[in-house]
């Protein structure tokens, strides 16, 4: 698919302040620009050239609006168009504690204040629960670029998978970080477990490790040191193309760490060599920002950073890029803002080509073409049915088939018969094949009688023919000369032993390219080759037929193994749960099958009553046609009448026939519109009354599987030996939805009332679920760290303690 060049989107988002420096920074009417206006020093005297105002033209501009207008603004666009195969980029960038991780991933505290990342999770796996046709596979990975350094922030020791030290990769698909670890997630609170499990405090023996290096200095308390990339892969298989059309697409969204002016943070140690790296790749960012910019450069310096490296493709290439840059609107941070929307307006100029990223799976076009191929089999099938020729096939031949094909060829050459029997064409490839095969033994037993009566060497070979000629067996021309003298005498000369030595010593010369008797002689011709070819056509008809034959016994061998453990496999329950669709089949035709001919009985009465109704309506229609015409002729004949006068018979009476029987004619289809519209009313009625029924047995047989779908694959053995007659639970003691939940405890009976009745929409469901599992299972891991520490203090436990194993309940 041709790409289509896009230029990057750039918005500013302001940080609600109280300071806000209204007559410094103000925004267009359109909300789409912003000038800056600064007063000049005064102590710079009467002369003073400094720039003082400033212009900068953007996509849009967020003042003062929530998390929910930021994402419909900067990013739901861009994930609807990854749905459909487009690569997508969003990238907060700004100072310090200008609000670029609460715009990426928000506050898990409360549901509306959760960022881009949250929200377009929430998206894809909307998007991929209404889906149909495309199959939808979601994968996520979380990168972090720290001091120039990368870790995996959802790997547990944070290194590369299976230790492989991670490092950026160039490949002709685009850039990867080999070594990063990539987790499928099939529903979004898994997504958002693994999120907050990333950016949650990570407590083990050393309480305050975090997964993202946070680090305090004077703007900010919280502030991230580092870059982070969350990215989302989405994989769609479309199974109307038998999954061979594949759509991949992948969603980066990136956190920048702020650029920081050390004469305001007061970074000393560790926070000032973290600011040091910060500062430099940015600095590289900017200039590869610049670099894109301009349409004349020609090398970009990608390679500077990590960073740079790993947003190859999103800046200029096959993505949807999309800048947030996020500002302070406080006078002191002024110079910031103008850092900030410069590098903004920068981006603007970068163009980028994104393009549906369609890939064809190998393993599916096999399968497609093995498909066309039964289609097209199916159908000569049908044509040799029409033309009465019900003998043909389009079968690999059989060797009884090729071996009454060189029957025909050999009698076909030797006069016995005038033609072959020709069906198909696979007869006539194996035919020529006969034919060539023919060719070359015939070829092959011509070089071995010449062989056995002269001399064959390469003509090109001069040292040969001039040992020859010094000799006297050849002549200057090359032509034997006992052999000339035997022609002349009418008679052929034996060769000679001296011949014979000689013949033995020039053979080694046979697999030279060009071969020729030293005589002239009509038989005399390069035969190697076609004795090659000869041995070649041997070789593979042989091989064909032990593959064939190898095949024919593995698919017998095969056929036995299943025949004997088919009778075993019967008796065991599967390991893990059928697929719902193919147990809902299988629940059709056995358990639910009274349930499932009532409820296709009331859908055939609910179908009948719908077509009924279509007709009545078309008939309704037709009376309506048909009034309206008899209404214009009853008009024109009143109009007639009015214009000439009416017309009189003998007795003087006026005569209006014409006009009478249009009058009747209205009057029967009002008639009949009558009792259409009547009938057509009470149709209504009847399918609302069986669409109630049909939804009902539908809702029926979807609650009877589930119950069979959970007794029968999902309770535990043991539990379903104790619901049996005589076991140790009677029918009837425990709900069936409480089976499943036996140990139920209060902190479960909890979270129910937690889903039941939750502060935000049902959507925010999986959100409150992945913040308390997170929570629960951090306050674990910060309780059983206090513990050991407690172990190690001494004096705290007693000896007897120590030696017994501590339990805990499990959270």
């Amino acid at each position: 698919m041709d790409a289509v060049e896009k230029r990057v989107h750039t918005f500013v988002r302001v940080k609600p302040t109280a300071d806000f420096a209204q007559d410094m920074i103000k925004f267009g009417p359109d909300n789409k620009s912003v000038n800056i206006y600064i007063k000049k020093d005064a102590r710079k005297g009467v002369v003073n050239n400094t720039q003082t105002d400033w212009s900068f033209r953007l996509d849009g501009i967020l003042h003062n609006t929530s998390q929910e207008t930021a994402y419909e603004t900067v990013a739901r666009k861009l994930v609807s168009e990854a749905l459909i195969g487009y690569n997508g980029t969003i990238m907060c960038y700004g100072q310090t504690g200008a609000g670029k991780t609460y715009t990426m991933t928000g506050a898990t505290a409360e549901y509306k204040h959760r960022g881009i990342i949250p929200r377009a999770i929430q998206q894809v796996f909307k998007a991929t629960t209404r889906s149909v046709d495309p199959f939808v596979t979601v994968r996520i990975s979380y990168l972090e670029i720290y001091n120039e350094t990368m870790f995996d922030l959802l790997s547990p020791t944070g290194s590369g998978t299976g230790g492989t030290p991670m490092a950026v990769v160039d490949c002709p698909q685009g850039v990867y970080v080999r070594g990063l670890s990539i987790h499928p997630v099939s529903h979004e609170e898994d997504a958002l477990n693994l999120l907050f499990e990333a950016r949650k405090p990570k407590y083990t023996l050393l309480i305050g490790e975090t997964n993202r290096v946070i680090a305090e200095h004077t703007l900010n308390k919280n502030s991230s040191r580092s870059h982070c990339i969350f990215t989302i892969y989405i994989e769609s298989r479309f199974r109307a193309f038998s999954d061979v059309k594949c759509i991949n697409s992948k969603i980066n969204l990136i956190d920048l760490a702020g650029s920081e002016r050390l004469s305001k943070t007061g970074s000393e140690g560790q926070v000032l060599k973290e600011a040091a790296y910060i500062n430099k790749s940015l600095s590289f960012l900017e200039q590869i920002v610049i670099a894109l910019a301009d349409p004349k450069r020609d090398h970009v310096p990608f390679r500077q950073s990590k960073l740079t490296h790993v947003l190859k493709d999103s800046l200029g290439g096959n993505c949807n890029t999309v800048l947030v840059a996020n500002i302070c609107g406080e006078a002191v941070h002024v110079e910031e803002t103008l850092s900030s929307l410069r590098f903004a307006t920068r981006m603007k100029w970068i163009t980028t080509a994104p393009v549906v990223n369609e890939t064809y799976d190998q393993e599916g076009t096999v399968k497609a073409l093995e498909k066309e191929i039964d289609l097209l089999k199916q159908e000569l099938a049908m044509h040799d049915s029409l033309a009465n020729r019900s003998l043909v096939t389009y079968e690999p031949l059989t060797d009884i088939q090729v071996a009454e094909i060189k029957s025909q060829v050999d009698r076909y050459l030797k006069g016995a018969i005038d033609e072959i029997d020709i069906v198909n064409v696979r007869q006539i490839q194996e035919v020529f094949k006969q034919f060539k095969l023919l060719l070359s033994q015939q070829e092959h037993e011509v070089e071995a009688r010449l062989r056995s009566e002269y001399v064959l060497i390469d003509k090109n070979d001069f040292a040969a023919i001039a040992a020859i000629q010094k000799t006297g067996v050849a002549d200057v021309n090359g032509h034997l000369v006992q052999e000339e003298r035997g022609r002349a005498l009418g008679m052929r000369t034996p060769p000679s032993s001296s011949r014979r030595g000689e013949k033995k010593k020039t053979r080694k010369t046979k697999e030279q390219p060009k071969k020729e008797r030293i005589r002239n002689s009509p038989l005399g011709r390069d035969v190697d080759g076609s004795s090659r070819s000869k041995s070649r056509a041997r070789i593979s008809t042989k091989d064909l037929n032990v593959k064939q034959g190898a095949r024919n016994q593995d698919t017998a061998n095969i056929g036995a193994e299943l025949s004997k453990a088919a009778p075993a496999e019967d008796f065991q329950r599967p390991r893990s749960p059928p697929p719902k669709p193919v147990a809902f089949e299988q629940f059709k035709e056995e358990c639910g099958s009274e349930i499932n001919r009532i409820f296709k009985e009331n859908k055939r009465i609910l179908l009948a009553r719908k077509k009924r109704s279509s007709m009545v309506v078309q008939t309704i229609n037709f009376i309506k046609r048909e009034m309206e015409s008899v209404r214009k002729a009853l008009e024109a004949q009143q109009q007639e009448r009015w214009q000439q006068g009416e017309y009189v018979d003998e007795k003087g009476q006026c005569i209006m026939d014409e006009e009478f029987l249009l009058i009747m004619k209205l009057k029967d289809l009002k008639e009949e519109y009558r009792s259409a519209y009547a009938e057509l009313q009470d149709l209504k009625a009847e399918i609302q009354d069986c669409q109630q029924l049909v939804d009902q047995c539908r809702n029926k047989l979807i609650s009877e599987f589930e119950i069979w779908y959970s007794e029968s694959f999902l309770i535990p053995k043991d539990v379903q030996e104790a619901l049996k007659p005589g076991g140790n639970i009677r029918p009837g003691m425990i709900p069936i939805n409480r089976v499943m939940c036996l140990e139920e405890d209060v902190q479960e009976r909890f979270e129910r009332l937690q889903e039941a009745m939750l502060p935000a929409c049902p959507a925010s469901a999986s959100f409150y679920k992945a913040k308390m599992k997170t929570d629960q299972k951090h306050a674990y891991t910060r309780t059983m760290s206090s513990l050991e520490k407690m172990r190690k203090k001494a004096g705290l436990i007693t000896a007897a303690g120590k030696t017994k194993p501590l339990s805990f309940l499990h959270v």
